[in-house]
């Protein structure tokens, strides 16, 4: 997966009710480090679809109705509670595009189908020095509106097994100490987080060794996720299905930790991916099942542009004729299926339509339409 990514607003982590779209301003103070910022040099690496193993290299590959009160004429009437609704970060490409090209034919569309709608905040450079206040600008942005960030940590050592997406820290013990500083600007709002797109599915490149040290810091940055927040959901790669099997993902998802509840609320399928939001729904609930964690355990699906599904012949690189998904929520309506996301930013180039991880109106607008 090969995609360079600007600090975005997604990650998608349903579908259902409410679509969460977000009614907030630009803040342009303590924010995180935006990688499509030309001060600040070149962009990180954020993901690009994640394809089957026999895929060729670069790529590669609702809670229970209250019982009845005894006396209805006693009853007072009850409001349910709204579904919570995710945070739109001001911060983004799309964004930035829109404030200049106020002009343009495709704006409209383009903000009110993308722009508008919330997307995942990438963490994909290794800052230890700037990381805890940068993840803080957005979580206390987000708890001030009474919404829920998507946040997407994207720093593993040995990231896209040297593909190129290859970055993030030296070494595990620097990891580690990274996943520290984001815990530390979490906040105590509710949060959800998308732990390291393909750390687990594509781990087949490191020796047993190295496998066994990742999985055990993956482990720990979920417990230390979740110890500095108790309302962060931490969510665990599960690659998508037209990767491993179910079965086989299930096992490795066990030794990085996702099926205790001390690190893990669940899994993510299909980030930067195409595959149909009913293909990934089959594959997420196998997984689960397999995986033989807490009943409560769900799944986060990516559907920032697999409207139309997967293009011809497994097609990954910008490819035409694809379509936003369903919009991002907390409300899916769907059993085992926590939100649908935008994690993958909509409209930023796998590499095709530009620098991979820049902004692409043409795609945008492709996508939107």
């Amino acid at each position: 997966m090969v995609t360079v990514a600007s600090v975005v607003v997604a990650v998608g982590t349903v579908t259902g009710t409410v679509s969460a779209l977000d009614d907030g301003h630009r803040a342009e103070d303590a924010k995180p480090l935006v990688t499509h910022s030309s001060a600040l040099g070149t962009p990180s690496a954020v993901p690009m679809p994640s394809l089957s193993s026999a895929a060729p290299s670069p790529s590669r590959r609702a809670s229970p109705e209250p019982a009845p009160e005894p006396s209805p004429t006693a009853r007072r009437p009850r409001t349910p509670a709204a579904p919570a609704l995710l945070y739109r970060h001001s911060d983004s490409q799309v964004r930035d595009w829109l404030d200049t090209h106020p002009g343009d034919a495709r704006r409209a569309v383009i903000e009110s189908r993308i722009a508008d709608r919330p997307a995942a905040v990438w963490f994909a450079d290794f800052t230890p020095a700037t990381i805890t206040a940068r993840v803080g600008a957005v979580t206390s942005a987000a708890a001030a509106q009474g919404r829920v960030p998507v946040l997407v940590p994207y720093a593993i050592p040995r990231r896209d097994c040297g593909g190129a997406s290859e970055g993030g820290a030296p070494d595990l013990a620097a990891y580690d100490g990274w996943i520290d500083g984001i815990a530390a600007g979490l906040g105590s709002g509710e949060v959800v987080v998308v732990l390291e797109p393909d750390s687990v599915a594509q781990s087949d490149c490191l020796t047993e060794g190295g496998r066994a040290g990742r999985f055990a810091s993956l482990a720990r940055a979920g417990r230390v996720l979740k110890a500095a927040n108790p309302r962060a959901r931490v969510y665990y790669d599960a690659g998508n299905s037209d990767w491993n099997p179910a079965a086989a993902q299930a096992a490795l998802l066990r030794r990085a930790g996702a099926a205790s509840p001390a690190s893990s609320d669940g899994i993510f399928t299909n980030v930067s991916n195409f595959n149909r939001t009913t293909d990934e729904i089959a594959y997420a609930r196998r997984v689960l099942s397999a995986l033989g964690g807490p009943a409560g355990f769900g799944a986060v699906i990516d559907t920032s542009r697999n409207g139309n599904g997967p293009a011809a012949g497994g097609a990954w690189c910008d490819p035409p004729g694809r379509r936003i998904g369903q919009a991002p929520t907390l409300s899916t309506g769907e059993a085992g299926i926590d939100a649908y996301l935008w994690v993958k930013p909509p409209g930023e180039s796998d590499g095709c339509r530009g620098t991979a991880g820049t902004f692409s109106a043409e795609y945008a607008y492709e996508l939107a339409g």
